[in-house]
């Protein structure tokens, strides 16, 4: 600092900062002279101001004075009420200045921006797997734990998300709370109205740094990225075995386990997998969907159209 700048400096006697304009060195020295009077008699914590003790004192009594008037639920602070009832009007006022997608909280577009900058603040201890924002890495631990803390209190199903159980109360009640303004179609998920968005418009907001490819959804793009970085964070606990997405852990876990939740609702059979019951299901209908590009015979089966080209090819089967 030139001598002309350190003479003209006001430092502050307590702490030794320093400020160069007068105004912001009044602001600090309000640190110091505000006395933290207000103590919490349950654990002693300490506040400036009544108003911040009062609502300190509430995440011991549970207290929640702000209640949303279409659907009553209730919480302790003004402004998560503010943000909640945006979850109705679909009301989404925080853009991201570098794609342009909105949010309804401020908290989720800095959380957000972290998809473009790359930095990932939070690491699992268990897997070592990185996230952007902690409220992600603590939803990912429970596909550790297995935890599902939310409970519908109308059919029972748990959940490991407060927002899955949200959105699964709706296949109750049939809601429906966002609302298309362009041409009026109404869904019972904020994302769903976003991608309906998109394909009006024909946006594909996230776009892959590596390639150029573009995508509707921040997640197709994160998943998209490890064909690139050969990235498989999720694993099979019962085999090792790594997968780049964590629904193929899911679906490869039933190899180990026999799990067939997928039933023919025509003769019974039951399938681990989705796609396995959608090709029997062709024995049924006679759906042929597989095309020889040679001589435009069909086949409900691709393996059935493989071993027929062998006819035109003059390969032998094997």
């Amino acid at each position: 600092m030139s001598e002309e700048l350190r003479e003209s400096s006001y430092d502050c006697d307590i702490c030794k900062e320093s400020f160069l304009e007068e105004s912001k060195f009044n602001q600090h020295k309000q640190i110091h002279r505000r006395e933290k009077q207000h103590h919490c008699d349950i654990c002693g914590k300490s506040f400036s101001h009544k108003r911040n003790l009062t609502r300190h004192n509430r995440i011991h009594t549970g207290e929640k004075p702000y209640k949303c008037d279409i659907c009553s639920k209730s919480f302790s602070r003004n402004h998560q009420l503010t943000e909640h009832r945006r979850t109705h009007t679909g009301e989404k006022p925080n853009r991201c200045d570098i794609c342009g997608v909105t949010f309804a909280a401020v908290s989720t577009v800095i959380a957000h921006k972290r998809i473009h900058t790359g930095i990932k603040l939070y690491r699992c201890d268990i897997c070592g797997e990185s996230f952007s924002a902690v409220s992600t890495l603590t939803t990912h631990k429970r596909t550790h734990t297995g935890e599902k803390p939310y409970q519908c209190d109308i059919c029972g199903k748990s959940f490991s998300e407060n927002k899955n159980l949200t959105t699964h109360k709706r296949t109750h009640t049939g809601e429906k709370p966002y609302h298309c303004d362009t041409c009026g179609n109404s869904f019972s998920q904020s994302y769903q109205l976003t991608l309906h968005r998109f394909i009006l418009t024909g946006q594909k907001p996230y776009q892959c740094d590596i390639c150029g490819k573009s995508f509707s959804r921040s997640q197709h793009l994160a998943i998209h990225k490890r064909t690139h970085t050969g990235e498989k964070p999720y694993h099979c606990d019962i085999c090792g075995k790594s997968f780049a997405v964590r629904s193929k852990v899911t679906s490869h876990k039933r190899v180990h386990t026999g799990e067939k939740p997928y039933q023919c609702d025509i003769c019974g059979k039951s399938f681990s997998f989705g796609c396995s019951l959608t090709t029997h299901k062709r024995v049924h209908t006679g759906e042929e969907v597989h095309y020889c590009d040679i001589c435009g015979k069909s086949f409900s089966y691709g393996c059935s159209l493989s071993r027929h080209k062998r006819i035109h090819t003059g390969e032998k089967p094997c």
